[in-house]
């Protein structure tokens, strides 16, 4: 058989209810790519519908939709309703007006949820494992299945069981949801995806540090996961034009979800001991991203200390870009930093500050090792050291050619190395392996 003209796949990603998802823009770009090379790839979302800056190719359904698994998990007759009422609840245009609102659940509540999906045919949303499973047997028949993450992996036993199919799972940043999860939920949920992971033909990853980690996480055997390296679409970053150089301010940037664990507050205490310094008085900070209604207390007290230092006409917060505002607003930056808490396993905004040519300063944790020893496109700063952070950002300030060097490296490592074609490539290799020996 030759896979990329007769093999099907699947692949389930999951949205993030109308935010810019890191991991579902990965799915698609990799779903666009495959399709480019000849594979015939359905896009299948669940949850919500995907949201991304591309042209967005998923499929029009939708499986485990979140308003109905969630009433599911409430309301124990709507777990026999008819499946016209189903229909209603999973339709597009409701699930987004609904997310709109930022509908937001406690975090016992996720657990009780995410204990049930885990246990698929057995939980309380056993009808979306039925549907899904028909679904996938009378209308595209996969030859594979790739699934986005292992929390919508409670339907792989029956998914098995009636198509007899290898099913890959992606591993992506699903510790992070885990590790926000109340005990006894945490460590139930760990535990019904450790056995999940058992019917797991095979595993990715995007770099050696989340391989390592996940193995030991789940208790995986590391020859099982394979490692299939992130890239972008870099089309409109290969012809980016960069701001002039003589511009009387030095934009200090940020691009990603404002949160805690993406290191925001970190951000901010270093430019406001950056601008003690007279020195340093033509520094800005522009900010922009995702700001879910979680994290608006922090992100106000975040606003308030930059008032309070002085500084509230050298900061600028931009809100949730489209592609073209994305690329523009990289353009205008000269250094790029998301100095994250958490172990990041993917940093796809990394990847896209290096395209558009900024030199980039990262925690020495998580993926950022990696890419910066690979790229030579940034600096990395001990994690938890503030004083290390303020300190890189000071030295590249300091220092035209170096950044400079660390502009042209990072940006040719990823026009070169981390593009969309690379990363289909590398991904379609994997995929091969388990085709061949179905």
């Amino acid at each position: 058989m030759n896979p990329e003209n007769s093999a099907k796949i699947v692949y389930l990603t999951s949205g993030a209810a109308g935010m810019y998802c890191g991991s579902c823009m990965h799915d698609n770009t990799l779903a666009r790519a495959l399709t480019k090379q000849g594979w015939d790839v359905q896009l299948v979302p669940t949850y919500t519908p995907i949201r991304t800056d591309e042209a967005d190719i998923s499929v029009d359904q939708l499986f485990f939709g979140g308003i109905n698994i969630y009433l599911q998990q409430k309301v124990p007759l709507l777990r026999h309703v008819p499946a016209l009422m189903d229909r209603f609840l999973d339709r597009p245009w409701l699930i987004r007006k609904v997310t709109s609102r930022a509908m937001e659940l406690d975090t016992r509540t996720l657990g009780k949820l995410t204990q049930s999906m885990l246990k698929g045919m057995q939980g309380n949303q056993r009808k979306e494992v039925v549907r899904l499973c028909r679904w996938l047997a009378t209308e595209p028949r996969p030859d594979l299945i790739v699934f986005s993450n292992m929390l919508i992996g409670g339907c792989i036993p029956e998914i098995k069981k009636q198509l007899g199919i290898p099913v890959l799972v992606t591993l992506q940043g699903d510790d992070v949801f885990l590790d926000s999860l109340p005990e006894p939920y945490r460590a139930n949920c760990i535990a019904s995806m450790k056995q999940l992971s058992q019917q797991v033909d095979g595993f990715l990853v995007h770099t050696e540090f989340f391989k390592s980690y996940m193995a030991d996480y789940f208790e995986i055997d590391s020859s099982r996961i394979h490692v299939t390296p992130l890239g972008i679409d870099i089309g409109d970053f290969r012809e980016l034009t960069r701001a002039p150089t003589e511009r009387t301010h030095f934009n200090l940037g940020y691009l990603a979800r404002l949160s805690p664990e993406k290191g925001l507050h970190h951000l901010v205490d270093a430019f406001i001991e950056l601008r003690k310094n007279d020195r340093y008085r033509h520094v800005k900070l522009k900010l922009a991203g995702w700001l879910g209604p979680q994290n608006k207390a922090f992100v106000d007290r975040q606003f308030q200390k930059l008032v309070a230092a002085g500084l509230e006409d050298d900061f600028v917060y931009l809100g949730s870009l489209d592609r073209h505002d994305k690329v523009e607003f990289l353009a205008s930056l000269d250094l790029f930093s998301v100095p994250t808490d958490f172990l990041e396993p993917k940093g796809l905004y990394a990847l896209e500050a290096m395209a558009a040519g900024l030199p980039i300063i990262q925690p020495d944790h998580g993926s950022f090792p990696e890419l910066i020893s690979a790229s030579s496109g940034g600096l990395l700063f001990e994690p938890g050291n503030q004083a290390d952070f303020v300190n890189r950002i000071v030295e590249l300030i300091q220092n035209d050619l170096r950044c400079q060097e660390l502009s042209a490296g990072g940006r040719q490592f990823v026009l070169e190395n981390r593009n969309m074609e690379s990363m289909s490539n590398s991904t379609a290799n994997v995929l091969k392996k388990f085709l061949e020996t179905d």
